[in-house]
């Protein structure tokens, strides 16, 4: 899963020196207050994505510079094998690399780490139906494997009367065959399974590890990754060092180019070549500062102390030509590097569905919601705020995926604005002019957070809802504190941004499905048994018009029940300093920082 914040974010004053004595050093911010976990079973947002996986490593990975996306082993000796069996479910045979060995910690005998093997593996995804983790990522595994739903309810039910989590008992779907050969079978051919498999929440951590740090393990990974973060070295808040693990085994920089042959000129122009077959990591140290607001974020990079940087809305005009999406001379003539990429992003507004007052199915509370709807103004926010070059559409699933409307509207949609019918709607859900029966005027709680320009956004809001009579009261928090309000269930309504975990309009569609409730990816607690049937059908089935045609009545059942308002894609925009090399934006995932490099005489 990924939860991301709509705008940027800080920061510190906390830069380091670009190099020290003969090490490679590059300095890479975050638009946070960062992660809120070190540990990948209390992940959620690209944040905690962003630190985990450079220390941590899961089954599978997408490889770094092809596009369109393509899958490779990571900790596998090769791509799983699968097989059908008689009585409808799947088996997949992995295969774990040798020698793979965990980082030098304290928690191992003498220090030195040990090699990862098949317990390992089946021992970390165990933790995630671990009740102390709240569930937060079951949904990744929910149905999925034989047994695992049986095992998860029946300890459960031994925590609650006492008992210990039972990390041993037995799974039917789980099968050891070796120190490095295991099975795993699926209740059902699920298509989506590998793309779990490079999700940073099934990353392999050492049970020696979580059972002698407990509660502090959040602060304490220990992974298999190419960087270790040392004993004091994250600051919440503030930054987060990632320091080369000397012990990282043989990985070589990659030689695979896009498909698409003027991709695959540019890449090569770009240099992305330059290091292959290196060894990996290529940087000794990697300092991560936490931005939140933008503007100092903005003034360091055009100091030359970032390597990289997004470029917030409110300067994309003075570093694109926004309308071709080229990069302007005066950086140009740096030797700084532009990129414009679409994301699989879904940008919206949240109500709770579990709500007394916004939430619920019958007609009234979902013409409040549809009211509310209909007052916001989604091209005027593009505009003000994203400079126009956001996509605005229909439904949740993103531009290039399978079930997007065509021209991004669907047959029929809630989006505004249109006050007239805002102002019916309104008074069939029982407060005309936004007053209730008594006359008090209708007041929602909205959550977002406090950085970039969400405070000038939420304030574009407040005007759109007060053309109808309703009034917002604004929560302004950390990035981390909005997510644990949504979890807890506090936040009436809210705002944040969906990136796609994987290319598959699923993923989206998985955010409504009622077992992945807060604190699972369901953040709208939508619940309709109809939909789920839809949902579980589609989970197994391979793409086709088949499918197509599914995702697209659950798209637009969703609309109708209005559960959310948007939706708004973006691009977003990356300036890159002459001396960092081998970054290839991407939000699809976030295990990069491994492949990049400096050239100091550029700086």
């Amino acid at each position: 899963m990924r939860l991301v914040l709509l705008a940027g974010v800080l920061a510190v004053a906390w830069l380091a020196t670009p190099t020290l004595g003969q090490q490679r050093v590059a300095t890479i911010p975050i638009r946070t207050d960062g992660p809120k976990s070190l540990d990948p079973a209390q992940g959620s947002t690209q944040y905690d994505n962003q630190a985990c996986s450079q220390v941590y490593e899961t089954l599978l990975q997408w490889k770094y510079l092809v596009r369109p996306l393509a899958l490779e082993p990571l900790l596998l000796a090769e791509m799983p094998k699968d097989r059908l069996n008689d009585d409808g479910t799947q088996t997949w045979s992995f295969r774990l690399r040798p020698g793979v060995r965990f980082q030098d910690d304290p928690c191992f005998p003498d220090g030195k780490g040990r090699v990862l093997t098949a317990d390992d593996v089946f021992y970390s995804w165990r933790r995630l139906a671990d009740p102390q983790y709240e569930y937060e990522n079951w949904w990744l595994f929910d149905k999925a494997i034989v047994g695992f739903n049986d095992y998860k309810e029946s300890q459960a039910a031994a925590v609650k009367g006492g008992a210990k989590f039972d990390y041993s008992a037995p799974i039917a779907g789980f099968k050891r065959l070796g120190d490095l050969e295991f099975e795993v079978t699926l209740t059902e051919p699920v298509y989506r399974f590998l793309y779990v498999l490079t999700q940073f929440q099934t990353s392999i951590v050492p049970r020696e590890a979580v059972e002698k740090y407990r509660t502090e393990f959040a602060t304490r990974a220990v992974g298999t990754g190419p960087f270790m973060v040392k004993p004091g070295d994250w600051r919440p808040g503030e930054r987060i060092t990632f320091t080369r693990n000397p012990n990282y085994r043989e990985e070589l920089y990659p030689t695979d180019l896009p498909t698409d042959p003027a991709e695959a000129a540019r890449d090569r122009e770009l240099g992305f070549l330059a290091d292959a077959g290196k060894r990996l990591p290529l940087l000794d140290r990697i300092e991560v500062p936490f931005y939140v607001p933008d503007p100092p974020m903005w003034l360091d990079f055009n100091r030359g102390k970032l390597g990289l940087t997004q470029v917030p809305s409110e300067y994309q005009q003075e570093a694109f030509v926004l309308r071709s999406q080229r990069l302007k001379e005066a950086y140009a003539k740096k030797g700084i590097t532009g990129h414009a990429i679409l994301l699989l992003d879904f940008i919206f507004r949240g109500f709770n569905m579990n709500d007394p007052v916004v939430g619920g199915y019958d007609e009234k509370r979902k013409a409040l919601r549809q009211a509310i709807a209909l007052a916001y103004d989604l091209d005027e926010i593009n505009q003000k705020f994203y400079n126009g070059t956001a996509i605005v559409y229909d439904g949740p699933i993103p531009p290039g995926l399978d079930g997007y409307p065509k021209d991004g509207q669907a047959p029929e949609s809630y989006r505004g604005p249109d006050l007239e019918e805002a102002r019916r709607l309104l008074a069939l859900a029982g407060y005309p002019g936004g007053r209730d029966a008594s006359g008090k005027q209708l007041v929602i709680d909205y959550y977002t957070s406090q950085s970039g320009n969400q405070e000038e956004q939420a304030q574009a809001e407040q005007r759109m809802v007060e053309k109808i009579g309703i009034k917002f009261n604004m929560r302004f928090v950390n990035f981390s504190e909005l997510i644990e309000a949504i979890n807890k269930n506090k936040a009436q309504m809210f705002s944040y941004a969906w990136g796609s975990d994987y290319p598959d309009g699923e993923n989206n569609l998985a955010l409504f499905y009622s077992r992945n409730k807060s604190p699972g990816s369901n953040a709208f607690n939508y619940d309709r048994p109809e939909y789920d049937r839809m949902y579980e059908r589609i989970r197994v089935m391979k793409p086709g018009p088949e499918r197509t045609a599914i995702y697209e009545r659950m798209r637009d059942m969703v609309i109708e029940d209005t559960p959310y308002i948007g939706s708004l894609a973006r691009y977003r925009y990356y300036l890159v300093q002459p001396w960092l090399r081998n970054f290839k934006p991407t939000e699809d995932f976030h295990n990069y920082y491994k492949y990049l490099n400096v050239d100091d005489s550029k700086r």
